[in-house]
C-alpha cells in the first residue's frame, strides 16, 4: 500500500491482496510470475498500514464516514451515498435563510446532483476531472432525465446557481473534515519512518 494521499489511503485500505501479489498485478487481473522466492512482508506491511487508516476511517462522525465511503471507498453503498447526499443538502440548507416547501423538495434533487458531479470530478483522488455537467442547461437535463425534476431556465442564476455553489462549498467542506483525521495519521505515520 502506497500512501500517497489521503483519498488513495482511504480507498487502498480495504483492499487486501492476494499473498504473493502486488497490488498492481491484482489491478491488472493477472498474476505474474517472479523469479523472487519466499514469503515477503509485503501483505503484513499493507495490513499494519492499512489498519492504521481503517481505525481513523471508524472514529469519524458517521455522516463524515458515510461522505468519504461514497467518495473514495473500493466499494461504496448505496446506502453511503444516500447518506452523503443528505449531508450535503443538510449542511447548504443551514447555509440558506429560508426556502419554499416546493424549491426545498427540489434542492434536495440538486443537492445529489452536485454530489454526483464532486464525485466525478474527484474521482481516483487526483481532483482532475473535468466538471461534466458544468453548463446549467446540462445539468438541468440531467435532473429531469435522471429524477424528472425540472427546473426553469428562467432567473437560473437568482434561484438555482447560488444554491448549486452552496452544495459544491458544503461537499468541499464535508470532505475536508472527513480527509482531514486521515491526513493526520498518515503524517504521523511518515514522521516515524
Amino acid at each position: 500500500m502506497k500512501i500517497n494521499s489521503a483519498r488513495q489511503a482511504w480507498h487502498d485500505c480495504n483492499y487486501n491482496p492476494a499473498p504473493g501479489q502486488t497490488s498492481d498485478v491484482a489491478e491488472l487481473g493477472v498474476v505474474v510470475q517472479k523469479t523472487e522466492r519466499g514469503p515477503t512482508a509485503n501483505l503484513a506491511i499493507h495490513g499494519a498500514l492499512a489498519g492504521h487508516i481503517q481505525s481513523a476511517i471508524a472514529r469519524l462522525h458517521s455522516q463524515l464516514r458515510a461522505f468519504g465511503n461514497a467518495m473514495y471507498a473500493a466499494e461504496p453503498t448505496d446506502d453511503d451515498r444516500e447518506e452523503a447526499e443528505e449531508a450535503v443538502f443538510n449542511l447548504a440548507c443551514s447555509w440558506v435563510e429560508r426556502m419554499t416547501a416546493s424549491k426545498r423538495h427540489r434542492a434536495s434533487y440538486v443537492a445529489k446532483g452536485v454530489f454526483r458531479r464532486y464525485r466525478y470530478m474527484h474521482q481516483g483522488g487526483q481532483s482532475a476531472s473535468v466538471d461534466p455537467l458544468i453548463k446549467p442547461e446540462v445539468f438541468r437535463a440531467w435532473l429531469d432525465g435522471e429524477y424528472n425534476i425540472k427546473l426553469a431556465s428562467v432567473a437560473w442564476g437568482r434561484d438555482w446557481e447560488p444554491f448549486v455553489q452552496l452544495c459544491f462549498n458544503a461537499c468541499h467542506d464535508i470532505d475536508a473534515r472527513a480527509l482531514s483525521p486521515i491526513g493526520n495519521v498518515i503524517y504521523k505515520m511518515k514522521e516515524a519512518a
